[in-house]
């Protein structure tokens, strides 16, 4: 049976933030990468004018209005994805592997 999309139910704000946070766990520049599969990012991008640099993409500084949203890091954190709602960010295992169905469907590539 194919997995069901989006089971933890996130909402439309608490996946953009989840995905933007997979992107930045990515680069092994901005983020720990643990044994146990956890990421660490110890900082988040800040705005640019109306965007934000987001590893290799850009991202319109609305998508990112859930970093500085302590609801959105406590959701997360309740539903497991998250480590705690604190700062650094830890994404647990199961936060850097869930599929949020976003992929790249807001995020362009950086021309600057």
């Amino acid at each position: 049976m194919p997995q069901k999309k989006n089971p933890l139910k996130l909402n439309k704000l608490q996946l953009r933030t989840l995905v933007l946070a997979q992107v930045i766990g990515r680069d092994e520049s901005q983020a720990v990468h643990h044994p146990n599969g956890e990421v660490t990012i110890s900082n988040l991008p800040h705005a640019h004018g109306n965007h934000v640099h987001v590893g290799e993409f850009v991202v319109s500084t609305k998508d990112t209005s859930g970093f500085t949203n302590p609801a959105v890091w406590a959701a997360l954190a309740r539903k497991g994805l998250v480590k705690d709602a604190g700062h650094p960010i830890t994404l647990t295992a199961e936060g850097v592997a869930y599929d949020t169905g976003l992929g790249n469907k807001f995020l362009e590539k950086s021309d600057h």
